[in-house]
């Protein structure tokens, strides 16, 4: 007899602020700590960590990474440019952009969530 799945329940938009390592910039960690980041999205598309981490090697000046996206990758505000971007793992030196800023980020979470189920 075939069943049907349960039903998902609905994603919310909620905000979580997140601590940082040592070494991370002053400017990223108040960002981090007073804007936060997006508390998840639907399944683990993206899930924040418990604290944020600078990777050197990726960009000009690094990245801080603050979430999970998929498998392997990373999600992370790069330091020069302050831009959103995935890493596909760890050690990889490639960053994808994935938003203009940490706002753009929230929006961006926050439009997908209300419009679930698409």
């Amino acid at each position: 007899m075939i069943r049907d799945f349960p039903p998902l329940p609905l994603p919310q938009y909620a905000v979580v602020r997140i601590g940082c390592a040592p070494g991370v910039s002053a400017e990223i960690a108040a960002d981090l700590r007073e804007v936060g980041v997006p508390a998840g999205l639907i399944g683990y598309q993206y899930q924040p960590l418990a604290g944020a981490m600078l990777l050197d090697g990726i960009g000009e000046s690094g990245l801080v990474v603050f979430g999970s996206g998929g498998l392997f990758g990373r999600l992370g505000v790069d330091v020069a440019s302050r831009r959103v971007v995935q890493i596909s793992k760890i050690g990889s030196g490639t960053a994808w952009h994935v938003n203009r800023d940490l706002g753009a980020f929230h929006w961006c979470v926050a439009g997908i969530a209300s419009r679930f189920p698409f």
